[in-house]
């Protein structure tokens, strides 16, 4: 049984597993991204606030997911090549995944019963759901997708002091 997000490896766009016990001792932003999404622009935001804060610490982790309104059909180098050339996005970015269902991936499986969601739903509602993992690997909160990047900065802030 996983304790946290450090049990977990997943896969980057090149194939590759990288254990997330990579990251120990960060603090860790966890969002499931699509790139033809309303919530897409949210991409600078997440570019903006890893700029700001990951000197500090801080650490976000993409992952793709092609489950809401099919709003991301690309390849993972597609995927990748988008983010970089459109919002400059550098924090680590992972293969396409699924977030809900029998195929959800087993690090948001942990996730979603770590913080479940508005009146104890686990499932993912849309694209740009959002975890906030503490130093310790544990997930502390979970924000919606309308929740911008700059709205949680002040809890983000809080645990890297």
């Amino acid at each position: 049984m996983p304790e946290s997000v450090y049990d977990f490896s997943c896969t980057t766009p090149a194939g590759e597993e990288r254990p997330l016990a990579d990251f120990r001792g960060k603090v860790l932003l966890v969002v499931n991204t699509a790139s033809k999404c309303g919530f897409t622009p949210q991409f600078k935001g997440l570019e903006d606030m890893y700029s700001e804060y990951r000197d500090r610490g801080l650490e976000i982790l993409g992952f793709p997911c092609n489950q809401f309104g099919k709003q991301d059909p690309g390849s993972n180098d597609e995927i990748t090549e988008f983010c970089q050339l459109n919002y400059g996005v550098s924090f680590p970015m992972f293969a396409k995944i699924e977030v809900n269902g029998d195929g959800a991936a087993p690090l948001y499986q942990h996730l979603k019963q770590a913080a479940p969601g508005v009146f104890g739903s686990e499932g993912i509602k849309w694209n740009f759901t959002k975890f906030l993992v503490d130093t310790d690997g544990n997930v502390v909160r979970r924000y919606a997708p309308k929740d911008k990047p700059a709205a949680i900065a002040a809890d983000i802030e809080a645990l890297l002091t």
